[in-house]
């Protein structure tokens, strides 16, 4: 028989683990499902993906589409991520990204003796989140300037990893030169971007500022896409373009340990 006693509710609803709520727990799964699908999944395909029950999975995604956090095709019956769902994420910022990531950015930043820094998408540029300078080392604070993203070998790792289609939806029509290195040929651009993908790493050479070298890696997620981007630079005369493979080297290390640290 049912209880209504929300004591024994809550302690039925409990998972594994102590402090989680099963049905959110598997909500939550649901949601992550959806979003790492190659394509929209039906709630049978997803109760199995997730191991659970057909008709919890029809509960939980009803519940979920209520709310705007999925949305079901009525053609199809096949899920995709809601409205809502964006909206959060929108909200989102990078503070906790940024505490997970610092370890690895503190140690980094004194191996190579030279700023690191992190790099989200903001609309069709990047933006520096996070930084950190190696010690008794002067640098310019980075935080919130926007980046354009063929003149930075951030702006070209983020670049490389998306689709042809969507490269040329951020891009602007004219490629502004900032030095005389700048690469505003869209036809160079993309191979410096097919080296990007078969390195692994970007490199920039005063294509942004004349006198300052850097290079980045993509922290990926799990569809492959950049998640955030990590970025070594310094003033051309330490960041040689002898130092840049090895720097390259580093920060894709980097890069992946920290898409680890956000699993």
């Amino acid at each position: 028989m049912r209880t209504e006693d929300p004591a024994v509710e809550t302690a039925t609803e409990e998972a594994p683990g102590g402090n989680r709520v099963q049905s959110v727990d598997r909500a939550v799964t649901l949601l992550r499902a959806i979003s790492a699908s190659a394509r929209p999944p039906t709630a049978w395909e997803l109760a199995r993906t997730c191991g659970i029950n057909r008709s919890t999975a029809w509960r939980l995604l009803g519940t979920l589409e209520h709310h705007g956090l999925v949305e079901r095709d009525p053609a199809t019956g096949r899920y995709g991520i809601g409205y809502t769902a964006l909206e959060v994420a929108a909200a989102a910022g990078y503070d906790g990204l940024a505490r997970r990531a610092r370890p690895v950015l503190e140690r980094v930043a004194r191996d190579a003796g030279e700023s690191i820094m992190i790099a989200a998408a903001r609309r069709f540029s990047l933006v520096y989140v996070d930084q950190v300078d190696p010690p008794t080392v002067p640098t310019a604070n980075w935080l919130g300037r926007q980046l354009p993203l063929h003149a930075t070998s951030a702006g070209k790792v983020f670049l490389a990893w998306l689709p042809e289609d969507e490269r040329d939806a951020v891009l602007p029509s004219a490629l502004e030169r900032y030095t005389e290195h700048t690469v505003t040929d869209r036809a160079r651009l993309w191979e410096s971007l097919a080296d990007v993908r078969r390195d692994g790493y970007g490199i920039c050479l005063g294509e942004f500022e004349e006198f300052s070298n850097g290079v980045s890696a993509a922290v990926l997620d799990h569809r492959a896409r950049p998640a955030v981007i990590l970025n070594i630079w310094g003033p051309s005369q330490r960041v040689t373009e002898r130092r840049l493979p090895a720097l390259g080297r580093m920060a894709l290390r980097a890069a992946h340990e920290i898409s680890l640290v956000l699993e």
